[in-house]
């Protein structure tokens, strides 16, 4: 099998650590996404992944997001057929796959040139399927996008990478290009960022998080149109989905899940415009 070398770095290199957890989290006995095109695309490419030392709730933590945001997305869909979905910083996600949305959705994947490039390498084309290469902060990409459906954005693992202006001037840009629909994106809490240096993901990387949401409602600031309608702490999701920890992690993040402080560190959110 011809695999593929990646010479990747900082915040573009960590989105094969996202790839790897969806992959360890597909061997399971009992997986939580069962995202088994990740493993076969981990197969492909030519990378030593043990260095980011990614662990069991690391790679739950993953794939209960990646699940909670698909789940969003089918909802979505499910209530507009017709609708376009544009996922932000795509990398090498396979949500288009496992979505495998119907024949009426317009999907965009966007990321960057190196990214997309790879995409193109590793991914079979699709009917009513476009990738873009450009870096989400760039001007001009978005507002070339047809308008005319119900708009779904998908922002998995985006927002702590940009700066609060990047981030806040993209919600206000999708808000003002797009008529109607939903952004779907985590956020972490600024205790995360203070504390990232722990993070054997961004160590071995060299990325850096830089945005902090210490409340979500802060989101709708950037737009007047913006609207929260779910928040959901990762925390609370590994509690629920916990039995293949071992008991004293069990026990850990039940006590964890009873703080606010903690509960806040790592939030899915949907907001609707």
């Amino acid at each position: 099998m011809q695999t593929e070398k990646i010479t990747f770095t900082e915040e573009k290199e960590t989105l094969l650590g996202t790839l790897y957890g969806r992959a360890m989290d597909s061997k399971r006995t009992e997986p939580i996404l069962g995202d088994s095109a990740a493993m076969a695309t981990v197969e492909r490419i030519d990378y030593d992944f043990s260095k980011m030392r990614v662990s069991t709730m690391v790679a739950s933590g993953v794939a209960l997001r990646a699940k909670l945001l698909d789940r969003w997305t089918a909802e979505f869909l499910a209530d507009h057929p017709d609708a376009t979905v544009l996922h932000l910083a795509c990398g090498l996600d396979t949500r288009v796959q496992r979505i495998d949305p119907g024949e009426r959705v317009r999907w965009f994947d966007v990321d960057q040139t190196e990214v997309i490039d790879l995409r193109g390498k590793l991914f079979p084309a699709r009917p009513r399927y476009t990738m873009l290469a450009t870096s989400v902060t760039e001007d001009d990409w978005l507002e070339q996008l047809p308008n005319d459906r119900p708009t779904l954005v998908v922002a998995e693992g985006l927002t702590m990478y940009l700066t609060e202006h990047e981030g806040m001037r993209l919600l206000n840009r999708i808000a003002e290009h797009f008529h109607t629909g939903q952004v779907l994106l985590d956020i972490c809490g600024p205790d995360t960022i203070r504390t990232q240096g722990h993070m054997h993901l961004l160590r071995a990387t060299g990325a850096r998080m830089r945005w902090g949401v210490g409340n979500p409602f802060e989101l709708t600031g950037a737009h007047p149109k913006l609207a929260i309608r779910s928040v959901i702490p990762t925390l609370n999701q590994l509690v629920a989905n916990d039995a293949h920890l071992p008991r004293t992690r069990r026990v850990a993040l039940k006590a964890a899940s009873t703080l606010r402080r903690m509960r806040n560190q790592h939030r899915a959110v949907r907001l609707n415009f």
